[in-house]
């Protein structure tokens, strides 16, 4: 089981998130973490306990919102920010690109790592496409089928185009490690990765 516990100590409780089962790939036992469904029910949250976090994200809320006020527009604040979390989160793939790397690819120059920038290209689409999306009063909801066609746009043409993008997994995966058994971490099993209801 995985606990979280309260930064204010005078509030300290205990919530557990999930749980572990064992599932077996490429012939190896692991502990895979199976996450309780959202939003937590038990026990319930003492609003103390997070009073202090929330009252830090105002205060950085309130700093960003005074700094958006001294640039051109919130696009172009956000412009490196976005293509930044792009390449760390593209790196938990492997993918080796830089953020010169893909402003010279946005600026029509000619780059030696294409497949990479090309992934981080791709999750900028995705960023985007699912942004205008949720915007749009007629755009689908927070749901199985939005995140499912992010990953048809994050996979298009770029090394993973054959694991069947869009599709939730089929098999066991795992993040950081050689192999399952040296794994950071393992997620559910795909027997407990819920199924939309229906296809779309």
């Amino acid at each position: 089981m995985v606990t979280l516990y309260s930064s204010d100590l005078s509030y300290l409780s205990m919530r557990i998130t999930g749980t572990y089962v064992t599932s077996t790939t490429l012939g190896e036992s692991v502990r895979a973490f199976v996450p309780h469904a959202l939003p937590p029910a038990e026990p319930e949250l003492d609003a103390a306990c997070y009073s202090e976090l929330n009252r830090t994200a105002e205060l950085a809320l309130a700093r960003l919102a005074g700094v958006a006020g001294l640039v051109p527009s919130i696009d172009w604040l956000l412009y490196s920010a976005i293509r930044k979390e792009a390449l760390l989160t593209s790196q938990i793939e492997g993918t080796q690109a830089t953020l010169v790397d893909l402003f010279d690819k946005e600026a029509g120059l000619v780059v030696s790592n294409t497949d990479d920038v090309e992934e981080v290209t791709n999750y900028l689409r995705a960023f985007r496409w699912t942004e205008q999306t949720l915007r749009d009063p007629n755009g689908l909801p927070m749901s199985v089928r939005l995140m499912r066609q992010a990953h048809r746009l994050l996979m298009d043409g770029a090394r993973g185009s054959g694991r069947q993008p869009g599709e939730l997994r089929q098999s066991q995966n795992w993040i950081g490690g050689t192999r399952p058994g040296n794994a950071a971490f393992v997620p559910p099993p795909p027997t407990q990765v819920p199924r939309p209801a229906g296809r779309s």
